[in-house]
């Protein structure tokens, strides 16, 4: 079933029918919930909801404290997975042709953005297109796209809808068109088509959802109701401090001038009966068993996260060897494992695209070169760089790795292909100053011996 076919099907041939296709209540249910996980991230927390309450007689507002720890956490996740950029390997001349689109692209930063959001909002929608001969992407929002599926959960459309200056967009992705319509002037109407050289837009989600194949979930909704807990402990308990730090005045016994206790009695003094006694009472604070719930749902938020504590300065630690930094990011790095997943599959999706676009400008790779593209990932994992330089030195030696790959692993080089270049360059300067230091040499040898042949002659 192609994107018309459904049309027809479902909206019997009605010529507007993609305004009724976002108002379908799976999408509004998808948006309204993103909407709520961007005002999460914006501020918007439970704890802000605490009525206020009455204490010595007094209307007291809560306490709100706001903990970000979510973008602290997902923030770990992305930076983890892609702060180092994605390696290129294959043949020789598809990997110079992609890495040339990939820095005009800037796809190094765009992948990051599509990690963080599918982080934060499960699904994200990524749309290719030529400008001139140069190929570029955009990203479309999840508040702002919505994936159409057959009854195979396999993609046959996509439309993009917003509005803007109280006019509403609407763009309707096929496979074989792009139209683009609005209702500026009042009525809905074609503005433009155009042919689709890329086809639907890339769809990058995770696989959180369990209700749902073609549908990703966010793991911030893992993350809330943890720090929903922590904010209102915290909260409660400061302001159970303040109360704490206000004493009640008791007077046991009478009071010999039979006024009471005055109000102002700080600075003051009263008179007592015989055996009587005065005392400020207050509460006492159980701070230890604060610290123990406290730190069991900050270590719950640590676990679900699949985040390290020594990466938010939880654990103090010295002298590690590189398995013990291993063993101490390993659910760090489970993690990253899951997101490379579905960031990989959407990426080879995108190269695909990216080779079709190329054939247009008169770039193309045969079938076996272009399956020889492969991607690495490289995980921001803490190391031990005095360790790995040992291990590739002794590599090295025994002939167990090229200088390229040694170039590659190394902590201390970015761009390995670069680096041999100048190492080949170097080397070829030092041949050139040994030739002409042994032509030289030479030489004066020559001359010393022609001198000691017009020296024997003199003599003779």
């Amino acid at each position: 079933m192609n994107l018309r076919e459904y049309a027809n099907t479902y909206y019997k041939g009605e010529p507007h029918w993609y305004i009724d296709e976002v108002s379908k209540y799976q999408h509004q249910q998808r948006i309204h919930k993103v909407n709520n996980l961007k005002e999460y991230l914006n501020g918007d927390h439970k704890i802000n909801y605490l009525p206020s309450y009455k204490y010595n007689g007094k209307d007291i507002e809560p306490k709100k404290i706001i903990l970000q720890y979510a973008k602290t956490i997902l923030n770990f996740q992305s930076s983890f997975l892609l702060k180092n950029p994605i390696s290129l390997t294959g043949d020789k001349k598809v990997v110079e042709a992609f890495q040339k689109v990939n820095k005009k692209a800037k796809y190094n930063r765009l992948n990051k953005k599509i990690l963080e959001k599918v982080a934060k909002f499960g699904e994200v929608y990524e749309y290719l297109y030529l400008d001139g001969d140069e190929i570029k992407s955009y990203i479309i929002d999840p508040t702002e796209g919505y994936p159409i599926y057959d009854h195979t959960n396999t993609l046959i459309g996509f439309i993009e809808a917003y509005i803007h200056d109280n006019i509403s967009y609407y763009t309707v992705y096929s496979n074989e068109y792009v139209e683009q319509y609005n209702n500026e002037g009042g009525e809905h109407h074609l503005v433009s088509r155009s042919i689709n050289l890329s086809g639907l837009p890339v769809v990058y989600r995770n696989d959180n959802n369990e209700l749902n194949e073609v549908e990703g979930r966010s793991d911030l909704e893992d993350y809330i109701a943890i720090l929903d807990n922590m904010e209102e402990l915290l909260s409660k308990f400061t302001d159970s401090v303040h109360k704490f730090h206000n004493p009640i005045p008791v007077v046991v016994g009478q009071d010999l001038k039979g006024e009471g206790i005055d109000k102002n009695i700080v600075g003051g003094g009263i008179r007592l009966d015989l055996d009587g006694d005065f005392k400020f009472v207050t509460g006492e604070v159980d701070t230890e068993a604060f610290e123990s719930v406290y730190k069991t749902l900050l270590q719950s938020l640590l676990d679900v996260s699949s985040t390290p504590a020594v990466s938010m300065n939880k654990t103090d630690i010295s002298n590690l060897s590189e398995v013990s930094i291993k063993l101490l990011y390993s659910l760090a790095e489970l993690k990253a494992g899951l997101n490379e997943s579905f960031m990989r599959d959407g990426i080879e999706e995108r190269h695909e695209k990216i080779r079709v676009l190329l054939s247009y400008v008169g770039v193309v790779f045969s079938d076996d070169v272009y399956e020889s593209l492969d991607m690495v990932f490289h995980y921001a994992m803490p190391q031990n760089e005095g360790e790995i330089i040992n291990n590739l030195k002794t590599l090295r030696e025994i002939k167990g790795i090229s200088q390229e790959s040694m170039l590659e692993q190394s902590p201390y080089t970015s761009n390995a292909k670069q680096e041999l270049k100048r190492l080949n360059s170097e080397k070829d300067k030092e041949d050139k100053v040994n030739m002409v230091n042994g032509q030289s040499g030479k030489a004066d040898v020559e001359q010393g011996s022609n001198d000691g042949n017009v020296a024997n002659k003199d003599t003779a």
